[in-house]
């Protein structure tokens, strides 16, 4: 498990670049913690140290963004569905298992379709709106 304290996005994006270089084809990470938290932006700096230059969105209304870098990223926003049956509606499984990387925000509600071997980032907005972000599964 590793933890820091994220005082800017700037700190956060950061953060993500370095995360980016420890992943390989078919890493899926669950992005966890409360809107405003910054899951958006730790995706920005992930795509950021992928080599992708495209501007990086929150895909809410979307649900799936996908962006070409040094591999697929494929960015799910599950904010807007209701579980399990709407997600396997979208058909979209398979980009858990696929040559890319998958980062799911809001994972929980498909909890029990995740791959065991993930990586969990989570965070929590302190008092000063300063990040506590916590990594787990993250092989270094």
């Amino acid at each position: 498990m590793k933890q820091i304290i994220s005082h800017s996005a700037e700190d956060t994006i950061s953060f993500g670049e370095g995360i980016a270089k420890s992943l390989k084809k078919g890493s899926v990470i669950t992005l966890h913690g409360p809107l405003g938290s910054g899951k958006t932006t730790i995706v920005k700096g992930i795509a950021r140290g992928l080599g992708i230059e495209e501007t990086i969105t929150s895909p809410s209304f979307t649900l799936i963004s996908e962006y070409e870098g040094s591999c697929h990223l494929y960015h799910m926003d599950l904010y807007r569905i209701d579980g399990i049956d709407e997600f396997e509606m979208l058909g979209v499984e398979e980009l858990m298992y696929g040559q890319g990387i998958t980062l799911i925000e809001w994972a929980e509600k498909i909890k029990d379709l995740l791959p065991h071997d993930r990586i969990s980032i989570s965070f929590k907005i302190g008092p000063e709106d300063d990040r506590t972000i916590t990594v787990e599964g993250l092989e270094n």
